[in-house]
């Protein structure tokens, strides 16, 4: 048994309950999908803690030594990014947008993607919002789903990066959460990054749904009186 109580018979039964139509081949492309968001999952998980270890005063010589690397493995892997400041959920939200772009077979993740992936966190304040306005999970995926791009031809492999405009949305986040006085960058402030953004596909999706810049600002700035980032 592994430290979470997950085991391969456990992962196996999962994939194969969920895809009972499928061939051999489209399992093994499915495997490798969750294998990858898996591999991500578990790099957020020893980030967030080396993120606790530097902040109570460890040294990289002591991070490495913790992770098994050396001390200039541990800094290169692990140094400040630009997600260093994103809440757990946000990052999870980010995972799931490199996962949608793989699953439609899109060689960049497009700011389409990361409106999905904040779809896909519903522990997620974006996710709130977007409901509150909506009143349907369904209708604000359906509207991604028209605006997606045709799905490609061949599945991506490894990293999947980032088009010039989900850079953009993702400096905007930061800004958002800065406009805001907030130190950690959550959920809600990446929703703020996509529809700053107005000619980017997510904020006319956004805007198709009702939603303005002026007033997703003040609905944070409001949620953030009771609670903080996420």
């Amino acid at each position: 048994m592994s430290p979470l109580n997950i085991s391969l018979a456990d992962l196996i039964a999962r994939l194969d309950e969920e895809l009972p139509d499928a061939g051999d081949l489209a399992r093994i492309s499915e495997a490798q999908l969750r294998n990858q968001t898996l591999s991500d999952l578990g790099d957020q998980l020893v980030g967030h803690y080396v993120g606790k270890a530097k902040q109570a005063g460890a040294s990289w010589s002591e991070i490495g030594e913790a992770i098994g690397v050396s001390k200039q493995a541990a800094q290169q892997r692990h140094a400040s990014g630009p997600f260093d400041r994103f809440t757990d959920l946000n990052r999870h939200g980010i995972v799931l947008a490199q996962e949608a772009a793989r699953t439609y077979k899109h060689d960049a993740i497009g700011t389409e993607h990361i409106l999905l992936g904040l779809l896909g966190e519903p522990r997620g304040l974006a996710y709130e919002v977007l409901i509150a306005k909506t009143e349907s999970e369904q209708r604000v995926r359906d509207a991604i789903e028209e605006a997606m791009p045709p799905a490609g031809t061949k599945a991506q492999r490894g990293h999947i990066a980032f088009r010039p405009e989900s850079k953009e949305a993702i400096d905007q986040a930061v800004r958002a959460a800065a406009d805001l006085g907030h130190d950690q960058i959550g959920t809600e402030h990446s929703l703020l990054g996509l529809i700053r953004l107005e000619a980017s596909p997510a904020a006319r999706i956004l805007r198709n749904l009702g939603f303005t810049p002026d007033e997703l600002h003040e609905t944070v700035k409001a949620a953030h009186e009771t609670g903080p980032s996420r």
